[in-house]
């Protein structure tokens, strides 16, 4: 997918796949660092905090990129549809890149609250920067100050979206009603906003992960504690990234040719390669 948006112009010069160009490589960064984070949590490999610290706060940046990016692509649709004489005046190439590096910046100023707030705990006391337990998210929450500001964070990011993405179904839904509007364009926004909606809340959820499973560990054993990690791992984090690609790739009328071209191309360059 991240190949296919970038090969042809209509592609590059379109807002909305720009934006899902964004969403796409940051789901993909985050899967990478999650895998690795799997690979040395199965394989019981122990890092040292610095090394961690930055492994967490890349995923934590990452992670937050998803629902930002939703909701910029619900607002563009939102426009598109009830204002479309002035969408092309409003949502061009570079507001739409000066909303990519917003979305950025405020992830970016999430993670650096959260080493600035690491700082604060007393590693010189610790007889060693060797950790003790798998690295991960949690792990990185040293101290009470840390864990305040994600649980803090993470509800005001989850209402904030969720009130844009709702807002935005609410005045599509409220344009389907107008005898001026394209009836299959309004149609066709009023359910990917709604499947936005879906990614959304999978999205956020991932984001509320980490207190979850700080709030089972206190009742439930380490076993079981590992098992659910695993299901949220499948179900919050791969599940969420698999839907954008299969949402625009297999529904847009435009990208799914190009897409299934160089699908096509590969598989018969593999044929021909093992022939």
């Amino acid at each position: 997918m991240l190949f296919t948006l970038r090969s042809k112009t209509v592609f590059r010069e379109t807002s909305r796949y720009v934006l899902l160009y964004n969403l796409l490589f940051a789901d993909t960064v985050l899967l990478a660092l999650t895998q690795l984070l799997y690979i040395l949590a199965a394989g019981g490999i122990m890092l040292t905090y610095p090394v961690c610290g930055v492994l967490a706060m890349l995923t934590s940046l990452t992670n937050n990129i998803s629902p930002l990016t939703l909701v910029v692509m619900s607002l563009e649709r939102y426009v598109a549809v009830c204002y479309p004489l002035r969408h092309a005046t409003i949502i061009t190439i570079r507001n739409t890149g000066v909303a990519i590096i917003v979305v950025w910046a405020f992830s970016s100023l999430n993670v650096l609250t959260r080493v600035l707030l690491l700082l604060d705990f007393p590693f010189e006391a610790l007889e060693s920067l060797q950790m003790t337990d798998v690295c991960s998210d949690i792990a990185m929450l040293l101290g009470p100050m840390s864990d305040h500001y994600v649980k803090a964070y993470t509800c005001f990011v989850f209402v904030s979206a969720s009130v844009a993405v709702i807002c935005s179904y609410i005045g599509v839904m409220v344009a389907a009603r107008s005898a001026s509007t394209d009836k299959a364009s309004t149609r066709k926004a009023r359910n990917t906003l709604l499947l936005h909606l879906v990614q959304l809340g999978l999205s956020l959820s991932s984001t509320m992960h980490a207190s979850i499973i700080i709030s089972l560990s206190a009742t439930l054993h380490r076993l079981v504690i590992g098992r659910i990690k695993i299901t949220f791992y499948v179900f919050i984090f791969i599940l969420p990234r698999c839907l954008s690609s299969l949402i625009y790739g297999l529904r847009d009328q435009t990208i799914r040719p190009v897409l299934m071209y160089h699908l096509c191309c590969q598989l018969k360059f593999s044929h021909r390669s093992k022939g």
